[in-house]
């Protein structure tokens, strides 16, 4: 609590304010290098997109294109880039905010089940996070494309966006994508928020990016610190 916006629990009307609290501004200082970690979290992997194959645990292995629900120009955008996976436990801070700076193109809805994310689920279920009630959110940036999946999970009650609000549950009962145009967000805003412990998975452009060299997984991190630079 002494890191929370509000350090009183009476300002707290549920749990679930609680959970999603906000933080002070100094709490989170944002690292010098060119894209932050956008969440407290564990990295559960980190590495290279090959032909559209991403690691998911030891000896296991996911499509892109199931990732990323068939859509094919975000599917070519990241075939052959960078991925990692954010764990997000229930005792970490639960809001997540923008590794960099980008402009908002696309937001889809996939729906699906809510396994648990956690280390051990992700050894055992085959294709976890795509098969996982996700919400894809495109950003256009100065380093190429970045694409944000907030992977939902057991006993997540929303995903939310800060430009959308709540996207996750939906009615939706099948695959819905929005285009924007706006709005820009900047580098450490918050882009959204979970209400449970849930994943992050960020893709970049890897010609334009690559993540920092002493990341490893299960390696934790807090919001703001880096998580890559720019190739120059």
């Amino acid at each position: 609590m002494n890191i929370a916006e509000s350090p009183n629990i009476s300002d707290y009307n549920s749990f679930n304010q609680f959970f999603t609290r906000s933080l002070k501004a100094t709490a989170r200082p944002l690292a010098a290098t060119d894209i932050i970690s956008p969440v407290d979290a564990q990295i559960s992997q980190i590495g290279k997109i090959n032909n559209g194959s991403l690691i998911q645990a030891k000896g296991r292995y996911f499509q892109l294109d199931d990732l990323l629900a068939g859509q094919t120009d975000m599917v070519n955008l990241f075939k052959q880039g960078l991925f990692t996976t954010l764990y997000l436990a229930p005792k970490d801070y639960h809001r997540i905010h923008m590794p960099i700076t980008g402009r908002l193109k696309d937001m889809v809805y996939v729906p699906g089940r809510l396994f648990s994310v956690n280390q051990r689920t992700s050894r055992a279920v085959p294709n976890l996070f795509a098969r996982n009630e996700r919400v894809i959110c495109l950003f256009e940036t100065e380093l190429g494309p970045m694409a944000m999946i907030l992977v939902g999970a057991l006993f997540v009650g929303s995903i939310d966006t800060v430009w959308a609000g709540t996207v996750a549950p939906s009615r939706l009962s099948s695959i819905k994508r929005w285009n924007y145009s706006e709005p820009v967000l900047e580098k450490g805003a918050e882009m959204g928020r979970f209400n449970m412990g849930s994943t992050v998975i960020i893709l970049h452009d890897a010609q334009h990016v690559a993540w920092l060299s002493e990341l490893k997984p299960q390696q934790n991190l807090n919001m703001g610190e880096g998580l890559a630079q720019a190739l120059r």
